[in-house]
């Protein structure tokens, strides 16, 4: 029993150490960095019928959402390129800011991306205030 306790909590200490391990940008924060012009890239992982609704100015459109399988991942290896080549900021946008954008987060950094450059749009595109600052259609 004491065993079976101590595997308990040592499972959701790991499931709360990696829930807590991505870095999250407010709303307001990262409409500051717009409106600044702060040097941001935008890796939006979006389907593509979602992007086409709206999406940031000068965003790197990659429809990989959920980011889980292969392909979906192999749809973010543009994007590293591009990334390891700046010192800028990475903003992840997906549909409301969970899991997509966590195993986007993971798998960018599993690249040899710096956590410390790696940000999730909280509560996602869906979850954005200021829809007057999206762009709509292509």
């Amino acid at each position: 029993m004491k065993k079976c306790v101590l595997m308990i909590m040592a499972f959701v200490f790991v499931l709360t150490t990696s829930a807590f391990a991505e870095n999250y940008v407010k709303p307001e924060v990262f409409k500051q960095w717009l409106e600044d012009k702060k040097p941001v890239i935008i890796v939006d992982i979006q389907p593509a019928s979602e992007f086409e609704k709206h999406y940031f100015k000068g965003s790197i459109e990659t429809n990989a959402f959920p980011a889980m399988a292969e392909e979906e991942k192999k749809r973010l290896d543009a994007v590293i390129l591009k990334v390891k080549g700046s010192k800028d900021n990475v903003v992840i946008v997906c549909p409301r800011g969970k899991k997509g954008a966590g195993n986007t987060y993971d798998y960018l950094k599993s690249k040899g991306i710096s956590e410390n450059r790696l940000y999730i749009l909280e509560a996602g595109i869906a979850g954005w205030p200021y829809k007057e600052m999206l762009e709509k259609g292509r």
